[in-house]
This record gives C-alpha cells, structure tokens and sequence, in this order.
C-alpha cells in the first residue's frame, strides 16, 4: 500500500469517525459519553479506578456479562482504597461466574499497590500503568487514553476486526497483529485519544461486527479498502485453530447430612488459584483419570453415572465424580482434606467455579 494512500485513509477516519461518535456513543455505565462531557464541564475524562475496573473484567468477557458485575462491584468497592482493604476471599466471590481468576487476584494485587504506594492514585501514562499488576498493553493504552486523554494506540478484538477491514489487511490473525497495530498508531490522533479510542471500540461492537457488518451505515465506508473490494466479511482471516487437549481427573464428593459437604480452597498459583473446589485428583492431560490415593483411602466411594464436561480457554475437562456420606468424625475427614464443611447456604459466599457447580449439580447437591 503506498504511502499517499495510506495517509487518505489516515486523514478520513479521523475526519469522520469522531462526529459519529458524538451521536451514537453507547451508554456504558463506566464511561463518560460526549453529551454528559458536554453538560458537564468539570467531567472531561472518565474516573480511572472505574476504567481500570471495567477494562479487567471486559477482558475475554462481553459487555453484556460485565455490566451487572460491574455494577456490583462499584457499589461494594465504590474506590480503590476500598477494594484494597477487602479480603481476597470477598473479592474471588464477587467475581465468581466472570471467569480467568488470575484477573480477580490481580485486581486486588493492583488496588493495594494503587492505595497503598501511589496514595490512591492511577499513574497516568502508559509507562506508569504497565507496571501495575495485571495491566498488559492493551489495558494500560485504554486507561491512558480514556482517563487521561493520551494518544495511546487501543487495539482489541472489535478494533482488530475495524482495521482489517479499512486496510483490506488479509494476512491472518495472529501473524497480522503487528500490521494492524502499526496502521492502528498512525492513525491515533493526539486530540481525543479517548474518544477516538472508544469511537473505534463502539465501531467494531455495533456496526463492523463480525457477521453481517453494516457497511450501509458505516461512518468510514467511503475510504472502507475491503467494502470496496467486497471482502469486508471475511475479514480478519485467522489462522486455523489448534485442536484442545482433554484432561481427566476424578472429583470426591464428602456429603453429610449434619455438615453438608466437604469443599477445599486451590492452591494461589496456577488455574482457578485461590478458588473453592470440590477435592479433585491430579488433572491428567493425557489418558484416563487416575484415583487419589490419599483422598481413596479415607472413605469407601461411590462412582456416579456419566461425567461433567467443561471447557476453558486452552483444554477440554472431564471429570468422574465419586461420593461417600460422612456420619462421624467430621473434624478429622475435615482436616485430612485441608477443607472445610459447607452448606448451600454458604456457597453465595464463596469463590466456587462453575465447574465445580457443575459436579455439585451433577450429584444433585445443588
């Protein structure tokens, strides 16, 4: 692509990009939109600790889903200081159903080092905000730009799927990504980088979506290189997608009538660290589930018909679930497990998986 070319391009998306925006901005309840900037003088920029929030947890996450996490969470967490004085427990609770833990425990990492080392308050460039735990690249580009309006280069999925088009970008993802951050920085414009910034995002989210886009309405299709060449809708390509590995494990359900059942908190690294489960043997990642000798040994066990399925992000789960009924010595079995008793009336409170809702279910314990 020449050079003169690519600086048209440049010069329509930011001449007509931004004008969109003002009219049809989503309504986001962690943004501040051009109309309530314009009514209010004093509001120019959005609370950073409110974007930092909403940028952790819209990560691999929709809007949809984060709203109502959100939301809860202003209102139990309404400042950094007081996210960072909560017990972690509270917080993975809270953040039960959201998925990628790590975020969760990041989330506090990061607001005790913002309350306690930084007086409260965000750095407010992306070389300040990179250093925070949890805040990668793209996070540190949204906060930087949204909050404080510096031309950062905001490159997600929804803008990925913009760029790709505009450019007529056809080299798959993942390899195209440093193209599409290129093309995406020169045209970063360095007054409203914010505004840019979420114009791009409310662009890929509502009408450059991923099937059917709507190039009709679209405030860039004049310059739009793949609706000119017809292409618009397979683009980005990606690269075919390696098949998911399964591992198996077995999961001991301890039920008892008097204290309910036996759950046990994950170690703090690694998957679903510091997360509640059911006690499970090793996750095997290849071959039949294999018994916990430890865990056999402390009761006689029943195996229960079919398996629970679940999938995260890098492997397929299967797990057989065996149960034993506790009548005595409860504190002991309690102890042996490195767990504690729990009745369902408890599980609101805790930082419990949907996979191990899942095995509760599948014994109809819940």
């Amino acid at each position: 692509m020449c050079k003169i070319q690519v600086a048209v391009l440049v010069q329509m998306i930011a001449e007509e990009l931004l004008p969109w925006y003002d009219r049809h901005a989503r309504e986001l309840p962690w943004r501040l939109s051009p109309w309530q900037k314009r009514n209010n003088p004093d509001l120019l920029f959005a609370d950073p600790y409110r974007v930092w929030l909403s940028e952790i947890m819209l990560q691999q996450t929709t809007v949809a889903t984060v709203k109502g996490y959100y939301e809860k969470f202003l209102m139990a967490w309404p400042s950094v200081h007081d996210l960072a004085s909560e017990e972690l427990d509270n917080i993975l609770s809270a953040w039960a159903g959201l998925g990628y833990y790590a975020r969760a425990r990041n989330l506090h990492k990061c607001a005790k080092v913002v309350a306690e080392q930084l007086g409260g308050i965000f750095p407010d460039t992306e070389e300040g905000l990179l250093k925070l735990p949890g805040v990668g690249p793209y996070t540190a580009a949204a906060i930087a730009a949204i909050s404080f309006d510096r031309p950062t280069t905001v490159v997600d999925g929804n803008v990925e799927r913009v760029i790709a088009r505009y450019y007529a970008l056809e080299d798959p993802l993942p390899g195209v990504k440093p193209q599409m951050k290129e093309c995406a920085q020169k045209q970063t414009p360095n007054e409203r980088a914010g505004d840019y910034a979420q114009a791009m995002m409310d662009l890929g989210a509502t009408i450059c979506t991923p099937r059917s886009p709507g190039c009709v309405i679209c405030p860039i299709n004049g310059a739009c290189l793949a609706r000119k060449s017809g292409i618009a809708e397979v683009l980005p390509k990606k690269a075919p997608k390696k098949e998911k590995p399964t591992r198996r494990a077995y999961a001991y359900l301890f039920l008892s009538e008097e204290r309910g059942v036996l759950l046990r908190r994950r170690p703090e690294k690694g998957l679903l660290g510091g997360m509640t489960e059911v006690p499970t043997g090793n996750w095997i990642v290849q071959g039949n589930a294999e018994r916990d000798p430890g865990l056999d040994q402390l009761s006689q066990w029943t195996e229960l018909d079919g398996i629970v399925k679940h999938t995260f992000t890098h492997f397929h789960f299967e797990i057989t679930v065996l149960t034993t009924k506790v009548s005595r010595n409860h504190d002991e079995v309690a102890k042996a497990v490195q767990g504690k008793w729990a009745h369902k009336s408890d599980f609101a409170a805790l930082a419990l998986p949907t996979v191990m809702k899942k095995i509760l279910h599948h014994a109809d314990y819940i």
